[in-house]
């Protein structure tokens, strides 16, 4: 049984997709990762991508972000996400795209959208076979002093290229990796040499493992 465990809806009941491939993110690690995001979610505009039953944006929105954009491409989910969205009454904060991750991205980019948290929950087996931060940074949908949080399996290497990683939650076999952009030098872009040592500096600085409570 699904639930919102945080904010003004907590302890409403969600419905789920009855699919083995919908992997609704633990109670225990969803908490911590909310623990862990406090403030920030409060008036965020929020995308959750690879959605399933809507379960992490409806957290979001239960705790105060300002809007959520669903994306999720399975049929059957995204009816399920619009009864949890109906039976929570956030009508009016959400909008939910039925369409495959790449494409909504593309598709939100043209419209000129950009989002403080943007979750990220794919198939384990589809982040080996593509590579959604590379979408989110080509089509610029991270706000300046955004966050990523991207799920995954503990024994993946997400791709460290287009984001700073800066924070990891671990709970058993499930890890979510914390992005944002990385840091620039006062000299800009031309000193992409600076950049770089200046970025691994505050990788190493910053990089932090938690482990959820238990």
């Amino acid at each position: 049984m699904l639930r919102i465990i945080g904010g003004r809806h907590k302890g409403r009941r969600l419905k789920m997709v009855r699919d083995p491939r919908i992997r609704p993110m633990p109670a225990k690690l969803k908490e911590s990762l909310f623990n862990l995001l406090q403030e920030k979610v409060k008036e965020a505009d929020c995308l959750d991508g690879f959605a399933g039953s809507g379960a992490v944006g409806l957290e979001a929105l239960s705790r105060g972000a300002a809007t959520v954009v669903f994306i999720e491409e399975y049929g059957p989910a995204v009816k399920i996400i619009k009864q949890n969205i109906e039976r929570c009454g956030f009508q009016d904060r959400t909008r939910v795209l039925a369409e495959e991750f790449n494409r909504g991205v593309i598709r939100l980019s043209k419209e000129k959208k950009r989002f403080d948290i943007i979750f990220i929950d794919p198939p384990y087996a589809l982040l080996l076979e593509r590579n959604p931060l590379k979408v989110v940074k080509k089509r610029d949908l991270l706000k300046p002093n955004g966050i990523i949080a991207l799920r995954h399996f503990n024994k993946i290497n997400p791709d460290l290229r287009f984001f700073e990683r800066f924070r990891l939650l671990r709970s058993g076999d499930d890890v979510i990796s914390f992005f944002r952009h990385r840091l620039e030098t006062e000299a800009g872009k031309a000193d992409s040499s600076a950049r770089n040592r200046q970025s691994l500096t505050r990788s190493r600085l910053c990089l932090q493992e938690v482990k959820p409570r238990r």
